[in-house]
């Protein structure tokens, strides 16, 4: 069973791919969640009033999917499972899809320790970012991050994301509501697409 595989599609660019999420994920991704817990606890987004403690336990995969399941079928989200060199790394979902006169998602993302700064999760984005424009026809994509996580901003800044600005008390992350730095990029905003402009970058 996969998360609308037929819609979701597998992105490939060189030893990175994104794929659609399977059940038969859970062991290996819940494996990555609780080696790195202490590396991506802290910007983990929880429910208030659920009664779960900040960085208390790792988030469960199948109440994920579950969840993830529901929005896919309206629509809504596109979850990649994410892969380098045919090893489940990370996870990377573009959430938020809308249409209509906004046109707009935005894109969430988590890697293993050990992967990262390796540019598996800047790859990825871009793969995603490309397919927002040129399949999904989306405007906007955007990325919103706690202005303290270093790594993730690198991450939009690689990719090509600007700086839109910031919003306080946005979304509720490991236990309370933090603030966020909103990264954008426009269709049109990197001709030729943002796979061979990162491509191009990190040749040289």
């Amino acid at each position: 069973m996969s998360w609308r595989s037929d819609v979701t599609p597998t992105l490939n660019e060189g030893d990175v791919r994104l794929r659609p999420l399977k059940a038969s994920d859970a062991k290996a991704w819940q494996e990555v969640r609780r080696c790195n817990q202490a590396w991506l606890g802290p910007w983990d987004a929880t429910v208030p009033d659920e009664g779960v403690r900040a960085g208390e336990v790792p988030p469960s995969f199948h109440a994920m999917t579950r969840r993830l399941r529901a929005e896919a079928r309206e629509g809504r989200v596109l979850p990649w499972a994410t892969e380098f060199r045919g090893r489940l790394v990370g996870q990377i979902t573009m959430g938020g899809i809308a249409y209509g006169s906004l046109r707009s998602a935005y894109i969430g993302y988590w890697i293993d320790q050990e992967f990262a700064g390796r540019g598996v999760t800047s790859m990825g984005v871009a793969m995603a970012t490309d397919y927002a424009f040129d399949v999904l026809r989306l405007h906007r994509m955007e990325l919103n991050i706690r202005p303290e996580n270093t790594s993730s901003r690198a991450v939009a800044e690689k990719v090509g994301y600007r700086e839109e600005g910031f919003r306080e008390k946005y979304l509720h992350i490991n236990g309370d509501w933090r603030d966020h730095v909103t990264y954008v990029l426009f269709a049109g905003d990197v001709p030729g697409g943002v796979v061979n402009s990162l491509r191009a970058a990190t040749r040289h």
